[in-house]
């Protein structure tokens, strides 16, 4: 990876970073599932207007949009609305990282080196680790809903490195078109129109601004912006040397959501926290390897 791909990669975990407590914002006004759908409708309308699709197939576009859009911001987002803290959120999910680098490894034939293999397993012994702290002190179900999310989101990330898009950023703006129809179908049936009616009638209240603020940085930055720029680097990288920076969000994460709403991580959520972030910076480092091509 040269250094200018670096720099945009830690550019993009910052602002993944500080999507989290806007994501936290952004859940105090709107339902979770009808987030998702919203969202990305905002995107995907004047995509498909006025953006031709990108010269890829078919099922990496939807595997892409059903990743990276639909699993991952569902789970994610439940699991937030379930109680899941934002900076530990930005933790959890990164276990992306691990999931797409393993995924890579059998779908697309990425070799993975024993310096990968020691450094995943310490980085999932860490997740373990908040998993089985969580069972005893709080609700595990949204760390589990969290998990699911970090596995949509590898899903995708494999996805979108098989799409190898001429135009990465056209790949971004198409995905979106994927999520809001059946994220739409789910928050009716979940959430119902009262919920969903009440959120779109109040949103530009002054009690709302917060949520919008965090709504507009979503789907400015985190999106447009940040997964632009990460579908560049795996379209020029293999994915398990792209996936590993991801570790870097959950520094900006947790700091981000201090500042923003004094949240603390608990001191045993911490120590695993940093096997986590450790274990997947071990093994990145040293990353350039040689990837055997993939047959199908």
């Amino acid at each position: 990876m040269s250094p200018r791909d670096r720099l945009l990669a830690v550019l993009v975990a910052v602002c993944w970073g500080l999507n989290f407590p806007a994501t936290a914002l952004a859940l105090d006004h709107f339902p979770p599932f009808f987030l998702v759908a919203f969202r990305f409708a905002l995107i995907a309308i004047p995509t498909v207007l006025f953006v031709p699709r990108p010269a890829i197939k078919l099922r990496w576009l939807l595997g892409a949009g059903l990743g990276i859009g639909l699993l991952q911001f569902a789970f994610l987002y439940a699991g937030m609305a379930a109680g899941m803290p934002s900076g530990l959120a930005s933790l959890v999910l990164q276990a992306s990282a691990p999931f797409t680098v393993l995924i890579a490894g059998i779908w697309l034939r990425e070799r993975i080196t024993q310096r990968q293999a020691i450094g995943i397993a310490v980085a999932v012994l860490g997740l373990a680790a908040i998993a089985v702290y969580r069972a005893q002190v709080a609700a595990l179900l949204p760390v589990i809903l969290t998990l699911c999310g970090a596995l949509g989101w590898a899903i995708g990330n494999v996805s979108t490195r098989k799409a190898e898009a001429p135009n990465p950023f056209r790949l971004t703006l198409w995905m979106s078109v994927v999520p809001p129809v059946p994220m739409l179908a789910v928050a009716l049936l979940v959430e119902g129109p009262q919920r969903i009616g009440d959120s779109l009638g109040t949103m530009f209240t002054l009690v709302a601004l917060p949520a919008l603020f965090g709504l507009l940085y979503i789907v400015l930055i985190a999106t447009l912006v940040g997964y632009g720029i990460w579908g560049g680097l795996l379209k020029r990288n293999p994915s398990s040397v792209v996936a590993p920076f991801s570790m870097l969000v959950p520094v900006v994460g947790v700091l981000a959501s201090w500042l923003a709403f004094g949240e603390v991580i608990d001191i045993v959520e911490l120590i695993a926290g940093v096997f986590v972030v450790g274990g997947v910076l071990f093994a990145s480092a040293r990353g350039r390897r040689v990837a055997v091509p993939a047959t199908a």
